[in-house]
């Protein structure tokens, strides 16, 4: 826009003054000072205090030393990426002057209007692939904290639950964290739906900006004020909240219609003091800086005067001086004084390799001593650096509320001085209770162990699941959308590409992004079963009917491949109790598997179906080279490629069985796979029969 619709910055500013449009990067009114300042600190604010911003510089930050780097590299990135920004605006203002836009939309509409498309789509294909990083960086992280400190410790407290005597816990973590996921981007879009008619993309940022600057007042208080208290802080966090719930969040509802309007016009109940755009008759402020005025106001007011009048407990005087005085309290010559006791180095490590892994955590032991240039084989106490060294490393897999006490159940040591009290009562008020407990029963301490030791071998086989399921759904979205930007930037660096591979490239360019949308609905169907949120319509099925209707649908895909099906189905079968679609979405999957797989010369399936008793089975069967025994168990996984047709890259996305072992579960089936006698696989299942579930049910 600035190099190609015009000659320049100085051309662009120039013909944006002759026109105009220059106001855009002037100031000229007491207002938009106040605009100006207000969006400047809630910019500030947003910078430490949104979720994802604070998980990733304080909870996964490893070294102080990154945030030197921080300091200068972020603001640099920050100017970088906005250079353009003012050029686009006023691009944009001039393509549509006098006409109604949509400024969130320029980077879109511009090149449309200038017969662009393919511009255009690049920049569409940009945006989509950083919305769907920061969505998922943004749900991971606030699904990670909700999970790690708010809800396991409220199931943990609730002596009711008893969950504490479970033997494995990590199914329950798993499913707190995918609902916790599905439950935050529902929040966003409803939201999204509810205020998109009033509030622009960039406005919704905003007020968004302004809840979580509520967060900042006790974050700075916290570091600079040591009389600062938790009664205080809470109260000021929830009178903020409220304050901007009130000025902004439902203010969004009313113009949007979900409200009357004379909430905003009148105020409530026809209380005009209580307006929400000039509450207490404070008017002639945007809406922006009237929330965030009246808001902060409520937070840092009640921060303040709660905390003074409050009495504080031991433990934030505490925790005010190690925060307040905190460079007097990491000199590593005193951190040594902390721990005199029985903690061993060959305890910590083998601690830490049940969560991490035991190479891992061997390799990162053996870095912390090259660091230090120490050998750990010849120290057999640990010492406060490698204590802190271990809690760290697992609070990145399991938390550091869970981490400190993890650590606490293998550190028994003597402390000396009253700043190592200090230290211990700050970091370890939890371990304390938790090893006396178990040093009073001895038997409690053994069952613990036990349960901590099973539960140590889960939380690892899921952190290697974790770390390879999502670098095989980074892997399978990045594929196509790689695919899509090369052959976009051939089109445009290309323009003398003649008709004929134009028209092939915008094929491939359709195919491979509806193979990221087929992509992107597996992963949301089968998050959705797994986590139980699966809408099923279940009813009586003719098992018959659903599959000639799954053939009729591949038909066009078994004429191309050129491959024979034969299908087998008995008159007058019995009925069985199923969701249809999902059951015709099992057969489509089964069959198009095998036909990927069958021989490439002959290809030829049999579909079969018989009834087993209370059950109905079909079993689809190819010619091809059969399934390895060693492949047998996980064909039915997430992700799992094998190879067919003679050809040597993965077929599919390895998600169409995963998918459909989730869905024959579901309606009280079993499926299968074994090889054939000759050649090739079968692939089978079975389906209640709606005569004998009830029956069955009965019996059972």
């Amino acid at each position: 826009m600035t190099f190609g619709l015009y000659n320049g910055f100085a051309d662009l500013f120039s013909t944006a003054a002759d026109r105009g449009v220059d106001t855009l990067f002037t100031v000229s009114a007491d207002n938009d000072y106040r605009v100006w300042m207000t969006m400047t600190m809630l910019s500030m604010a947003a910078i430490i205090c949104l979720p994802r911003q604070f998980y990733m510089t304080a909870v996964e930050n490893p070294d102080e030393s990154f945030l030197r780097k921080a300091t200068w590299l972020f603001p640099l990135y920050l100017l970088v990426i906005n250079i353009f920004v003012l050029p686009i605006a006023l691009a944009g203002r001039l393509s549509f002057e006098g006409a109604s836009y949509e400024a969130d939309k320029f980077k879109l509409t511009v090149p449309q209007f200038h017969d662009q498309a393919f511009l255009a789509l690049i920049a569409f294909i940009g945006g989509l692939s950083a919305a769907t990083s920061m969505v998922i960086v943004a749900s991971i992280a606030l699904a990670t904290m909700v999970c790690n400190d708010l809800i396991m410790p409220l199931l943990l407290r609730w002596r009711g639950l008893n969950i504490n005597k479970n033997d494995d816990l990590t199914g329950l973590l798993l499913t707190i964290r995918r609902v916790s996921i599905l439950l935050i981007l529902i929040l966003g879009y409803v939201y999204y739906l509810i205020a998109s008619e009033s509030y622009s993309l960039v406005t919704i940022g905003l007020v968004s900006f302004a809840a979580a600057a509520q967060f900042a007042p006790p974050i700075i208080g916290g570091i600079f004020w040591k009389g600062a208290s938790y009664r205080g802080a809470m109260t000021g966090l929830a009178r903020g909240f409220v304050v901007w719930l009130y000025t902004l969040l439902l203010p969004s509802f009313a113009q949007s219609g979900w409200l009357p309007i004379s909430f905003i016009e009148q105020g409530p109940y026809g209380l005009t003091l209580l307006k929400p755009y000039a509450l207490f008759g404070m008017e002639g402020f945007d809406r922006l800086t009237h929330a965030l005025f009246w808001s902060m106001l409520a937070n840092i007011g009640a921060y303040c005067i709660v905390s003074l009048l409050s009495h504080q407990t031991a433990i934030e005087r505490i925790q005010g001086t190690l925060f307040v005085d905190v460079f007097g309290h990491t000199d590593d010559d005193r951190d040594s004084r902390y721990w005199r006791g029985s903690a061993t180095v060959a305890d910590l490590q083998q601690l830490v390799g049940r969560f991490v892994g035991v190479q891992r955590a061997a390799q990162a032991f053996a870095d912390f001593a090259a660091e230090r240039d120490i050998n750990l084989r010849k120290i057999q106490s640990a010492d406060a650096a490698l204590l802190d060294f271990a809690e760290k490393m697992l609070a990145g897999a399991i938390g550091s509320a869970t981490a400190r006490v993890m650590v606490g159940s293998v550190v028994k040591g003597e402390i000396v001085g009253l700043d190592e009290v200090y230290r211990i009562l700050d970091e370890t008020s939890q371990v304390i209770e938790y090893s006396h407990r178990l040093e009073q029963k001895s038997a409690e301490l053994e069952q613990a162990t036990a349960l901590l030791r099973n539960a140590n071998e889960r939380l690892k086989e899921l952190d290697s699941l974790k770390d390879h399921f999502l670098s095989m759904v980074s892997h399978e979205l990045r594929t196509p959308l790689t695919s899509l930007r090369a052959f976009g930037e051939i089109l445009i660096d290309n323009p003398e590409v003649s008709p004929e591979e134009r028209e092939r490239f915008l094929n491939v360019i359709i195919k491979e992004s509806s193979r990221l949308t087929r992509l992107i609905d597996q992963l949301l169907d089968l998050a959705r079963m797994e986590a139980g949120q699966m809408d099923w319509s279940l009813d009586t099925v003719d098992i018959a009917a659903t599959i000639r209707e799954a053939m009729a649908t591949l038909a066009g895909l078994i004429k191309e491949n050129e491959v024979e099906v034969e299908v087998r189905i008995p008159e007058n079968l019995p009925m069985v109790r199923a969701d249809r679609d999902q059951l015709i979405q099992v057969v489509i999957n089964l069959v198009s598997n095998a036909i990927k797989f069958c021989d490439k010369e002959k290809g030829h399936i049999d579909l079969t179906v018989s009834v087993r008793d209370d059950m109905l089975e079909v079993s689809v069967a190819d010619n091809g080279k059969g399934i390895p025994v060693d492949m047998m168990e996980r064909i039915f996984e997430k992700f799992h490629q094998s190879i067919g047709r003679d050809e040597d890259k993965p077929q599919g996305s390895g998600l169409g069985l995963a998918i459909c072992r989730e869905i024959v579960s579901f309606l009280g089936g079993h499926i299968w796979v074994a090889n054939k006698e000759q050649s090739g696989a079968i692939f089978a299942f079975t389906v209640p029969r709606a005569d004998r579930q009830d029956v069955r049910l009965s019996a059972e």
